[in-house]
């Protein structure tokens, strides 16, 4: 499986000529990761990890394109394609279920955003495990249950977050492989210090972390 890092929280992975993507936000080159894509996979609703704009023209233009996403997400998206067939291949995404996605063996986590702050309501996010190997956690730090994660994205800087949360994150998990998601509000000072404390301190607890630049890619 080959996974390419885009801008913020999107990664794109091919396996067996099939491609699904994550998180294709308004950070993020969405055209270029969509290019070829059998299915989108969407955490949540915020626009950084969804550009609803961007994914629907996607839709409507590739009528083998489908999208999962959570039910929230999933009735906005119907509702602005209108009477559009691209509805019909809008799904819905639930916590702690299994899916066959284009391929791909899909288990889904979590269910909840992390806390920004008591004053901004809580939105719905799933966490996708990806052939039992590699794992995003959209916008939380879940640790799936009873999931040997063999690759992990670490959410490395949010307005949700704290470093030291997503260190006890990556040591929790304990996966091999580590590489950062949602890195693009850290100017290159910010990135390295935070990426520092969770290279060091994750390689205590096993895991070898690995800064990914914007369209480089790994086999996984």
């Amino acid at each position: 499986m080959l996974l390419t890092k885009f801008t913020h929280a999107c990664v794109r992975l091919e396996q067996d000529g099939k491609v699904i993507v994550i998180d294709p936000g308004n950070f993020s080159e969405v055209e270029e990761a969509l290019k070829g894509a059998s299915a989108v996979l969407i955490t949540h609703e915020h626009a950084d990890h969804l550009d609803r704009e961007r994914v629907a023209a996607a839709l409507r233009a590739d009528a083998a394109l489908e999208l999962y996403a959570p039910e929230g997400v999933v009735a906005s998206l119907r509702e602005s394609l209108g009477d559009d067939d691209a509805g019909s291949r809008v799904h819905s995404a639930e916590p702690g279920a299994r899916y066959s996605i284009a391929g791909f063996d899909v288990q889904t986590f979590g269910g909840q955003h992390a806390l920004i702050h008591p004053h901004i309501p809580v939105v719905k996010n799933i966490g996708y495990f990806i052939e039992d190997n590699l794992y995003h956690p959209g916008d939380s730090f879940i640790v799936p249950h009873g999931a040997a994660v063999q690759t992990l994205l670490v959410p490395v800087h949010a307005p949700w977050s704290k470093t030291a949360e997503v260190i006890d994150f990556v040591t929790s998990v304990r996966a091999p492989r580590a590489y950062q998601i949602h890195d693009a509000l850290l100017n290159e000072t910010g990135l390295s210090m935070v990426e520092g404390h969770v290279m060091r301190l994750g390689a205590h607890y096993g895991t070898e972390f690995r800064h990914l630049e914007p369209r480089e890619s790994v086999e996984l």
